[in-house]
């Protein structure tokens, strides 16, 4: 069978998709007045915080966004909040680095108008190691350290819904449902999309509990499961389809080509850094955290509509 010709797409709202490019550039940045900087009184014994959760994760986001130390960030927002004429005290840098082990990132998302079509996938960043050139040339050492990011977007949006992060030697298919489990149980889910790693009896069964369609490509040698759940009627459905049509169209049909922009997000975090700053394993959860949150405020601005020509 001949291979069809590559669809050609063009931008449908390229002057407004421009604008919100040059506006991910823009050093203009606000402080709320109303902004609670300092936490009221918890009401616990002991010494009270002085910073609120919002404050830090200000100030490590302007860290992470700019690639600065803790030292350099203290200044940095102490010279934004001088312009801004605010007399708020600002964190030192052991404050930040004790607060960034606890921080509990929140993520912002608009949302889109209908069921959330998720696309799922996972990659590697560098915690700990000589950089690749250094490796290849002189043979890096053996105390080369990873981390996997787990991440589910938005089709419609292209915004991070959910994100785990794990150690090197964790598998991509026992996240699946820890992603699910972070999408509210009230946000109708449609579709859930990722490659063939997710091939699993209890990926399926966590995608069918939440009512959606899985789209995961069999393995080449896959076997129809005994039917004794929903998850697996729904992928023996798969097995038989991709057998009749072939694997090239099953792709094709089934819409799982979508996967490639979960692909482009994970490009798009490391772009904030090819290796972690932090050492310790929960503040690189953190920082990781920290960059998603920058990147859907980016993607908040504007992303393009495409639809094909020809």
């Amino acid at each position: 069978m001949s291979s069809w010709t590559p669809t050609k797409y063009k931008t449908r709202n390229w002057p407004s998709y421009n604008t919100a490019l040059k506006q991910r550039g823009s050093l203009s940045i606000w402080f709320d007045s109303e902004m609670v900087w300092v936490p009221p009184p918890s009401g616990k014994r002991g010494r009270q915080q002085s910073f609120s959760d919002a404050a830090i994760q200000t100030c490590l986001t302007l860290k992470v966004l700019f690639g600065m130390p803790l030292r350099q960030t203290t200044g940095f927002v102490g010279s934004l909040l001088r312009l801004a004429g605010l007399d708020w005290a600002v964190p030192d840098y052991s404050t930040l680095c004790r607060r960034q082990k606890t921080l509990n990132v929140s993520l912002p998302y608009r949302g889109g108008t209908g069921p959330l079509n998720l696309l799922i996938d996972s990659t590697g960043i560098k915690a700990e190691g000589e950089g690749e050139w250094n490796a290849r040339k002189h043979g890096g050492t053996k105390r080369r350290i990873w981390r996997k990011i787990h991440i589910g977007i938005d089709e419609e949006t292209l915004e991070v819904r959910a994100i785990e992060v794990t150690t090197s030697n964790v598998g991509d298919a026992p996240m699946l449902p820890e992603l699910l489990d972070q999408i509210p149980l009230d946000q109708n889910i449609g579709s859930v999309t990722a490659d063939g790693a997710y091939d699993t009896r209890k990926c399926h069964n966590a995608i069918a509990v939440r009512g959606a369609h899985a789209v995961i490509p069999p393995r080449k040698n896959a076997k129809p499961w005994k039917p004794t759940s929903v998850g697996a009627i729904a992928r023996n459905e798969a097995v038989n389809a991709s057998r009749y049509l072939g694997r090239a169209i099953w792709r094709r049909w089934s819409g799982y080509h979508r996967r490639s922009r979960v692909e482009t997000k994970m490009n798009c975090i490391k772009l904030l850094g090819q290796s972690l700053m932090a050492r310790d394993f929960d503040r690189q959860v953190a920082e990781i955290q920290l960059r998603v949150a920058v990147l859907n405020r980016y993607t908040a601005l504007g992303i393009p509509v495409t639809e094909p020509v020809g």
